[in-house]
């Protein structure tokens, strides 16, 4: 079992930063992905940045240059360090891993947190 906790969420004004943290527990030594994810009102869940175990970062079109995803291995932490924060930004993020069971990809999902950016 792996379980996720964000934290980091809150108001700012357009313009600003914030910096989102996901701790998590159980197996997650064996990973497909490790990113963060977001849904707007009305909207479906996108991905927003995530690691994969091929060493790759992704970044949604709309984020590049403005937010960047780290971790910290020895803390379980993954942080999604956010700038230039807009409007549409505005969204609960989520906080996820995608593990391997058997020949399927498992997600796991963390309860989210909000963020609203006010212009």
């Amino acid at each position: 079992q792996v379980q996720l906790v964000e934290s980091g969420g809150g108001l700012v004004q357009a313009g600003g930063s914030l910096r989102l943290s996901c701790v998590a527990s159980g197996n997650i030594f064996t990973f497909s992905a490790m990113g963060w994810y977001r849904q707007a009102p009305g909207k479906q869940r996108e991905l927003v940045a995530r690691f994969t175990s091929g060493g790759s970062t992704n970044y949604a079109d709309s984020v590049k240059g403005r937010f960047t995803i780290s971790r910290d291995s020895a803390k379980n932490t993954v942080y999604l360090h956010m700038s230039s924060l807009k409007p549409e930004d505005t969204a609960v993020y989520y906080c996820n891993v995608a593990r391997p069971v058997g020949i399927s990809i498992r997600d796991y999902w963390g309860q989210g947190t909000q963020v609203t950016v006010s212009s």
